[in-house]
């Protein structure tokens, strides 16, 4: 039985189980207990996308919560809407006021996000119990309309069934989204944005995209608490909510089934402790701090944990194919053709210029090697052409297209890779999922088909491509590994299989032997020429010099920010102001560079 087939069997099973728990009891308190175990997973499910997946920390949620109770409120008890479109209506417009808040809120990060959130949900609060015309404060709307069937309000237990059906749609709709390439994107942008850019991900988009999923989630419970009790005020819209949905999310752990069971755990504990507010305060305060310290991976991760150990049959890896046609580059560019040319890059930090005026010419089809000594402005050089940073001043033109100040996400779409020269793998990532990432722009799938679950044979063929590129590297046998477990040769080599799986026409590398042994580096040697030869155009800045004559067609000296010299690799190696500014020598003192002539001195 496949893993897929095992999860719709089990979520069946715990579904009907679930369903079968109100025929059991009439109890109106043990059936309100179940319908708050339902809403508190619908906004928890939606936060762990952006907490869990994305990594960003809100403390405003209950605003949005109350963007939905009060629209279906205002809606029904006030315009006599029906309350089936004012329940879709308050989702939407959760949605909406996700986006303006996302819009400035995320171009901060970490305690500064933290406060925008909490002074969002501040002000919402505010404004509900103070503006009493239109809220009515803590008198509270009443005859908010619920939802009903044949004109039959529902009953506590159809209230229950309906949040098991929400949720469980809910539940599988996330679990397609987060498996496929919108899952990885996420977690992409929470280990190393810089990295995701890297591979064609929009960091800022992506981090959009997770607070609206977020809000519309709890925009969604805040409609069923005000339509099931048919009535809202402002003592629902306080700090501690927030508080409570950020916890489910933290104390349930990094996974899907985290928000269920961080549901299912806290609101039983709130039931229970409901009749002493002081402990129950304490209580989140106390869990918070073992979610965060003690329990990092949350009960998921410990459930996850002790299956491994004692069930590894319920969490099989997955099985890839065993043979695999070669892996071919989608689409090259002619020998001939320039195909980056920048003139004129400037970039000043305070006195210091790593960049100053230079001009550059890329030809496709050959190695170009960029060198200099420690300090010369060889990496900065490299981020101005990626788009990591802008230049001050300058132009950047890549096949035909002036590319400058572009985003980076923007420029590696356009055809223009890299890697780092300190790593940026996502380390808790497997090595397939890492390749996969690289392949991002080039998978079709959408938004709503990712949600729908129509991405299935897009990643499948994704999957069988990041194998034919890891095959081509070496690293088929690592697929199901983690990346940071990874010895750092390997981890070298799969930031250079990422970066492949942009299928780009200029491939960046900055410094890739480092830190290799002498075996590791002449294997990268080898590497480099095999990508040139898959028509793939290379700039390389690199200190090892054997290196660097081994592979390049064309080389580029900079010092102090400013090209020196360039050309062919022998005339570089014992041009005077090259050897000059490797050893120090003084290129002005015509004695010193005859000497250097006749001595046959050259860059080691």
């Amino acid at each position: 039985m496949t893993a897929e087939r095992k999860h719709t069997l089990w979520l069946a099973v715990v579904a009907a189980l679930a369903a079968a728990v109100p025929l059991a009891t009439d109890n109106d308190f043990h059936l309100r207990v179940l319908f708050l175990i339902g809403v508190n997973y619908i906004a928890a499910a939606g936060m762990n996308v952006l907490v869990g997946y994305t990594g960003q920390k809100s403390l405003g949620h209950a605003g949005l919560f109350a963007v939905g109770a009060y629209t279906v409120a205002l809606l029904t008890a006030r315009w006599g809407w029906n309350p089936w479109p004012a329940f879709v209506a308050a989702g939407v417009m959760a949605g909406i006021f996700g986006v303006v808040i996302a819009l400035p809120a995320l171009r901060v990060k970490g305690p500064a996000l933290a406060m925008v959130t909490i002074g969002f949900g501040i002000v919402v609060e505010k404004i509900v119990s103070e503006w009493q015309d239109v809220f009515a404060g803590q008198q509270g709307i009443y005859g908010v309309l619920p939802l009903s069937l044949g004109g039959t309000m529902f009953s506590s237990k159809q209230w229950v069934w309906f949040v098991l059906l929400l949720g469980v749609a809910l539940h599988v709709m996330l679990r397609l989204l987060l498996r496929g390439r919108f899952g990885r994107a996420f977690m992409a942008v929470n280990t190393a944005e810089v990295a995701a850019e890297s591979v064609g991900i929009s960091v800022y988009r992506f981090k959009v995209l997770a607070f609206v999923i977020s809000a519309v989630t709890c925009g969604l419970a805040g409609a069923l608490i005000a339509q099931q009790n048919q009535y809202i005020n402002s003592d629902f819209i306080t700090f501690n909510l927030s508080i409570f949905i950020l916890l489910m999310v933290l104390f349930g752990g990094h996974s899907v089934y985290g928000p269920l069971l961080g549901a299912v755990v806290l609101t039983l504990l709130d039931s229970f402790l409901s009749r002493w507010p002081g402990v129950q305060h304490f209580t989140y305060g106390a869990l918070l701090l073992f979610a965060l310290y003690a329990m990092p991976d949350g009960l998921a991760g410990f459930v996850r944990q002790m299956a491994r150990k004692w069930a590894p049959g319920l969490l099989p890896a997955e099985a890839l194919p065993a043979q695999l046609a070669p892996w071919r580059l989608r689409s090259g560019t002619g020998a001939e053709t320039m195909l980056l040319e920048a003139q004129g890059l400037y970039k000043a930090y305070g006195g210091v210029v790593p960049t100053n005026e230079v001009d550059l010419s890329i030809r496709a089809g050959h190695v170009h090697s960029l060198i200099g000594p420690n300090g010369a402005g060889k990496t900065t050089l490299l981020n101005i052409l990626s788009g990591i940073v802008p230049p001050d001043r300058g132009s950047i033109r890549f096949e035909g297209r002036d590319v400058t100040g572009l985003a980076p996400h923007r420029i590696a779409r356009a055809g223009l890779g890299r890697t780092f020269q300190n790593l940026k793998l996502f380390a808790g990532m497997s090595v397939l999922d890492n390749v996969k990432l690289g392949l991002h722009a080039h998978i079709p799938t959408g938004f709503l088909g990712s949600l729908l679950g129509r991405g299935g044979h897009a990643e499948r063929a994704a999957r069988d491509e990041a194998l034919q590129i890891l095959d081509w590297l070496g690293l088929k046998d690592k697929a199901q590994e983690i990346a940071g477990s990874l010895p750092y040769g390997v981890q070298r080599r799969l930031e250079l299989a990422r970066a492949l799986a942009t299928h780009p026409r200029l491939l960046l590398l900055d410094e890739p032997a480092a830190g290799l042994n002498p075996q590791e580096t002449q294997e990268l040697a080898q590497v480099i020429l095999r990508i040139r030869d898959l028509g793939i155009t290379v700039l390389l800045i690199e200190h090892h010099m054997d290196l660097v004559m081994a592979v390049s067609d064309h080389v580029i000296v900079l010092d102090y920010g400013q090209k020196i010299a360039e050309g062919a690799p022998a005339q570089v190696q014992n041009d005077p102001r090259v050897i000059a500014a490797y050893l120090g020598a003084d290129d002005g003192t015509q004695e010193e560079e005859e000497e250097d002539e006749e001595g046959g001195a050259h860059v080691q």
